[in-house]
């Protein structure tokens, strides 16, 4: 059985010494979570995504639970998807949110990686979204980012130009090979994050 570190995240059996990696956000996270730990095998620990943080509003009120009692060496996370959905937060809203959560996530020490919103399709969509709204909740959660020295992995447009490969038809989640991809992706901005450089 994997070690528990804290109340929810869970590790598969690894060195002690190898770096810890937090992933933390909504289902898409989730779903590249197992192709970024298959990635990451012999270099570092990634732990599982938390339940019951998948908004911002949920995130400021599980934080503590969320981050566990582990030391990370990186935290990767997004949240936007679910706080855009059916306009559940304003766009101020969410700003305030989200530059809370940052002002939190930077006391653990942790190097951080912040992962935008990835695209809604433009046509019908199994759920009430926006694709519009994503740029304009990515340019302010991009504002917080600058303004607070922090990494970004633009997953949205990386995403944006491979959704007819890589996403669901009518659907915010993507397929098994778009998660590989999109885990390639978020595996190299976490090595960049635990060597000290800057992703591409």
């Amino acid at each position: 059985m994997a070690p528990i570190v804290g109340q929810v995240q869970t590790y598969p059996p690894a060195p002690a010494e190898l770096p810890k990696v937090l992933l933390m956000g909504d289902s898409i996270a989730t779903g590249y979570t197992l192709p970024v730990r298959k990635l990451l095998e012999g270099k570092a620990t990634v732990a599982d995504v938390p339940v019951g943080g998948h908004t911002t509003t949920l995130a400021l009120q599980n934080l503590h639970e969320l981050l566990g009692d582990g030391k990370w060496d990186v935290i990767h996370f997004n949240w936007g998807l679910n706080d855009l959905e059916g306009r559940r937060l304003s766009i101020e809203q969410y700003a305030k949110n989200l530059g809370e959560l940052v002002k939190r996530l930077k006391k653990t020490g942790a190097n951080l990686v912040w992962c935008s919103t990835t695209p809604v399709p433009t046509g019908k969509v199994n759920s009430p979204r926006n694709y519009k709204d994503v740029p304009a909740y990515n340019e302010v959660a991009k504002k917080i980012m600058d303004e607070n020295g922090i990494a970004v992995n633009d997953l949205y447009s990386f995403a944006s130009p491979k959704l007819a490969e890589i996403q669901q038809t009518e659907n915010v989640h993507f397929t098994v090979k778009g998660y590989a991809i999109l885990g390639d992706q978020v595996a190299r901005h976490i090595l960049q994050a635990l060597s000290g450089s800057t992703a591409d």
